[in-house]
């Protein structure tokens, strides 16, 4: 074929294609956001066999999001009480998302060319870092063996993302301080070093990071005084760590967004990466995706045992917040991937018109900007993420004598408990820790209370690390 043909050949191939092309373009073009909610609405009810059930109905390939639907899963199991498939789901992800960083060029076209959800999702840097911190926490559940490691990676991947961000040619000074360290890592490398008298001065170093990193931590300058001056555990005493997953977290929706100069700066940049043209003027709102958050309706967790309470959980670690936050700091760049997508959209269309010298109102002139609307039309904001994180992470440490001991866990608000109770009993060993996990989405717990496998005489082995909750 002639090169001179090329636009009239195009022009025959879309005009005869154009039924099928809308009919494909049109399609399968429920949002990610659209799909989670029915995950999301089962999770938080209790129901987490329809929970599974709906996440496996998320069969449209053009989302490519397995991914996030293994996440989702991950944390559907771990509030089962099956920490080890959590575990090996979240292991999965993370070694994926570490692949999919490195996003090739051909993905990049393919995102001007369609949408975001072309590209291999690689995860938003907060769930970057999250996704090692559930592997710490889901391996305390276990074993603990690899708790420190997975705790220190989230530190060292988190440490990775602010330097990659400092290093943006349009990073702005706002944008950087979006980023911060987060303390969780720290604390749970600062606990598991407290069970050692040969690792304490670790438990102190990491105390210390805590503090810094998390200065509105409600127990930092306690922790810190106790692990300086004091000795971790008194005779005859263990340690009851309680993590609460606290509230419903973080979700992507789709919102119209009018172009801002910073982002028409950025989007500048990408067209003129991609072709020798510049870009147009364009007022018109793009499709973009946005981080929704969700104010819990609990305060806290209240821990009571023998019928007294001994204390309530307190905020580690804001997963809302720090969504939100680097949401509104990325922002600029995701209305200009939008832009651009828009005018290299406009851009074809354009040329195949001219390369076939079209009037305007002939039959190949309206075909093709019939396409191009259609085209235009199926740009969807990229939605995916990890939607059944809780809103906030929330920790307490409390001291008991050797031996069992109910337990009793309530949602609070304010001075009261709310909602039903949840018993079981713990084991405590001299100087050892035992941890502790709920899922508190509000005042009605989901799923079962997970007690650490590697403290606890258990009769039944088949249920190990569970506790059903009533």
């Amino acid at each position: 074929m002639h090169v001179s043909d090329f636009p009239k050949q195009l022009l025959l191939l879309v005009t005869r294609s154009l039924p099928a092309l809308l009919l494909v373009m049109t399609s399968g073009c429920a949002s990610h956001y659209t799909r989670a909610v029915p995950v999301r609405e089962a999770f938080y009810a209790g129901n987490l066999q329809g929970a599974l059930a709906q996440l496996e109905e998320h069969k449209d390939r053009r989302l490519r999001n397995d991914d996030v639907k293994r996440l989702d899963r991950a944390m559907i199991e771990l509030a089962q009480g099956n920490p080890q498939d959590a575990e090996r789901l979240l292991r999965t992800v993370r070694d994926q998302f570490d692949q999919n960083e490195q996003v090739s060029l051909a993905e990049e076209a393919g995102m001007l060319l369609a949408d975001g959800n072309v590209r291999a999702y690689a995860g938003e840097d907060y769930e970057k870092v999250l996704i090692r911190t559930f592997l710490a926490l889901t391996n305390l559940m276990r074993t603990g063996d690899d708790a420190g490691a997975y705790a220190l990676q989230a530190t060292d991947k988190q440490q990775e993302i602010m330097d990659r961000v400092a290093k943006r040619d349009e990073a702005k000074q706002e944008e950087i301080l979006a980023y911060k360290q987060v303390a969780i890592g720290p604390y749970i490398r600062a606990m598991l070093a407290e069970e050692s008298p040969l690792t304490l001065d670790d438990a102190a170093r990491a105390r210390v990071q805590v503090a810094n990193w998390a200065p509105d931590f409600r127990d930092a300058k306690a922790d810190l005084q106790r692990a300086q001056y004091e000795a971790p555990h008194r005779p005859g005493e263990g340690t009851l760590y309680l993590f609460a997953m606290v509230g419903r977290g973080p979700v992507k929706e789709e919102v119209a967004e009018i172009a801002t100069q910073a982002s028409l700066l950025i989007a500048d940049r990408i067209i003129s990466n991609n072709s020798d043209r510049g870009l147009p003027p364009t007022l018109a709102p793009v499709k973009v995706p946005k981080v929704r958050t969700f104010p819990p309706s609990i305060d806290a967790v209240a821990l009571s045992v023998g019928g007294r309470e001994l204390g309530r959980t307190a905020t580690l670690l804001d997963v809302g917040e720090m969504a939100r936050r680097q949401s509104d700091a990325h922002f600029p760049r995701l209305i200009a991937e939008a832009v651009a997508r828009r005018v290299v959209k406009k851009g074809f269309i354009y040329a195949a018109k001219e390369g076939v010298d079209a009037s305007p109102w002939s039959a190949a002139s309206v075909g093709l900007s019939a396409l191009g609307v259609a085209w235009e039309a199926t740009d969807t904001a990229d939605t995916r993420c990890w939607s059944l994180l809780p809103d906030q992470i929330q920790v307490l440490r409390v001291q008991l004598p050797v031996g069992e001991h109910e337990i009793a866990l309530s949602a609070a608000r304010g001075s009261a408990t709310i909602g039903p109770p949840v018993r079981t009993k713990v084991s405590i060993a001299q100087g050892r820790n035992t941890y502790v996990m709920g899922f508190f989405p509000d005042q009605r717990p989901v799923g079962e209370v997970l007690i650490s496998q590697h403290v606890l005489p258990l009769e039944n082995p088949d249920n190990a690390g569970r506790v059903n909750v009533p």
